[in-house]
């Protein structure tokens, strides 16, 4: 029976650590992915991208700036255009139309609509553009995947608290001539059932070790796997590797996660002997 108790609650334990780390890993490849998408500020006609460009920088949420002269763009779409003789084009049009730009990097997708806000009220911003619509998905996706893990966890819990319980209620009935006999010679409640509470919080301690070192096994597989993949691949695994605080984070969570499973399990288990 304890060996049964360990395992299914090693088995709901890893089930909630995967979805967490699958929750924080999601996380940090949806910041990735924000961080990548770049916001576009075209400035008024005869500002200089190079003197503005400081005051880009000293904006909290930017953390990379990149100065598209009139010319460096105009070249480009000539280009782009197919237009062999550039310079016939320029006198055609008597001066170069376009403006120079500063492509803006934001350190990530949340804090873009804001650094929007920031940016065009800088002097000589004429227009900001970047990828709304994106930012909207991105942020829709990981509300969903936040009530997605609150929900496995609530069930998860449930279930572990349920299977704990009745794990302990079995031994306590098996050992129910034992307790008798504690209980003539003057044993205290307290004293009796103690063990049994250790029990249920061992059976979670042990089950959240065993969890933390199947997902890390886990984990360090699908990392060699893609570690010999293309380029688009690596950077999706980069994306998904774990900080430091989340590596300390995720077994301690697991244990104790495990040990208050099997506590408030084992509670429910003895109160009912407790008070008979």
């Amino acid at each position: 029976m304890n060996w049964a108790a360990v395992s299914t609650v090693t088995v709901l334990l890893f089930l909630f650590g995967m979805s967490l780390q699958t929750s924080w890993q999601v996380e940090k490849l949806l910041y990735q992915f924000g961080s990548q998408m770049e916001v576009a500020v075209y400035l008024d006609s005869g500002i200089s991208a190079v003197n503005l460009e400081p005051l880009v920088k000293h904006i909290p949420e930017v953390v990379g700036t990149q100065v598209i002269t009139k010319e460096e763009a105009w070249t480009k779409l000539v280009k782009e255009l197919g237009i062999s003789d550039i310079e016939g084009a320029n006198q055609q049009l008597a001066e170069n139309p376009l403006v120079d730009e500063i492509k803006v990097k934001a350190r990530n997708s949340e804090v873009v609509p804001n650094l929007a806000t920031k940016l065009a009220k800088l002097p000589g911003v004429s227009t900001v553009q970047y990828v709304d619509e994106v930012l909207k998905r991105i942020a829709q996706l990981h509300q969903g995947l936040n009530w997605i893990t609150v929900t496995i966890t609530i069930i998860l819990t449930l279930t572990a608290i349920a299977v704990t319980s009745i794990t302990i209620r079995l031994i306590v009935m098996a050992r129910r001539q034992e307790i008798e006999i504690m209980q003539l010679v003057g044993a205290t409640t307290a004293w009796i059932y103690l063990p049994f509470i250790l029990q249920g919080i061992a059976f979670g301690v042990f089950g959240g070790a065993i969890a933390w070192s199947l997902i890390t096994v886990i984990q360090q597989f699908i990392s060699n796997l893609l570690s010999n993949q293309p380029e688009f691949i690596q950077f999706i695994s980069h994306g998904l590797q774990l900080t430091p605080v989340q590596i300390l984070l995720l077994p301690l969570i697991l244990v104790s996660f495990g040990a208050a499973v099997g506590l408030i399990g084992s509670l429910f288990a003895v109160r009912r002997f407790a008070r008979g």
